[in-house]
């Protein structure tokens, strides 16, 4: 069964669309079975990954609204070699009529039991905010990768996500856990982000991952030519350093299974 892992931060622009998408890309290098779910209604991991948001036939709103089965909207043809469900504006649409109806926080993880057998990954890429999209993703999720960016004001907003995930919990997923803290847009050279690094790795101790993401213009052009930077540039620090968070995730969870087996 698929390991569901969401990524999420109630705070924009820290690099969750860009985690999502390249480590989605290095898990499926690792000849893992991955399947990406974009959330998001702005659409930026569908459309990092070689697939027009603007023509797409199904989207999250087809699976959650209209109930189609998860095997009938998902993209097997990706440029990142994984699978997709892919997300766009109408998801917005989709956030609203999830008000309206029944068991609504659990749509997601009832869509993804038909297919989890079908993968070792699934990775969700939330929206930046506390909605029923995110909502659902924490619900269907085992766990929660943190992307985040070392400056001052990222300790407070991860402060409130780990509020709001222990809340979510014991409501309607007391499984859920921190998978990991990502430290994203990393410039060594920043002495702020050197102190608030220390104090990450203070607070969440070996939750925090060792691989840190830098800052890196490859991985900011990647997207507009619709690939994971792994394959628009695999020599790029980028590339090497989401391949390098792959591994610690896969090792991290050999040493789980191992300690519980």
């Amino acid at each position: 069964m698929a390991r569901v892992i969401s990524i999420a931060n109630q705070k924009g622009g820290v690099g969750k669309t860009t985690t999502a998408v390249n480590v989605a890309a290095s898990m499926a290098a690792t000849k893992r079975r991955v399947l990406l779910i974009d959330l998001d209604p702005q659409g930026n991991a569908t459309m990092g990954s070689g697939i027009d948001k603007y023509n797409v036939e199904n989207t999250c709103y087809e699976l959650l609204i209209d109930e189609k089965p998860a095997k009938e909207v998902i993209i097997t043809e990706t440029t990142g070699k994984y699978h997709l469900i892919a997300g766009n504006s109408d998801i917005t649409a989709a956030e609203i009529k999830l008000m309206e109806v029944f068991a609504r926080e659990v749509r997601l993880r009832n869509a993804l039991d038909t297919v989890k057998q079908d993968y070792d990954y699934i990775f969700i890429d939330c929206p930046p905010s506390l909605n029923q999209l995110t909502v659902n993703a924490l619900a269907a999720s085992d766990s929660v990768l943190v992307p985040m960016q070392c400056e001052y004001y990222a300790l407070e907003g991860v402060t409130a996500l780990m509020d709001t995930i222990e809340k979510l919990a014991s409501v309607v997923n007391p499984s859920l856990k921190i998978e990991g803290v990502l430290r994203t847009m990393y410039d060594p050279r920043n002495r702020l982000a050197n102190d608030v690094s220390e104090q990450l790795k203070r607070y969440f101790g070996e939750q925090v991952y060792r691989t840190v993401i830098p800052r890196n213009v490859r991985l900011a052009e990647a997207p507009s030519f619709g690939e994971p930077a792994m394959y628009y540039d695999k020599s790029s620090n980028g590339a090497k350093a989401y391949l390098a968070l792959a591994g610690e995730i896969l090792r991290r969870q050999k040493k789980i299974e191992s300690a519980t087996a």
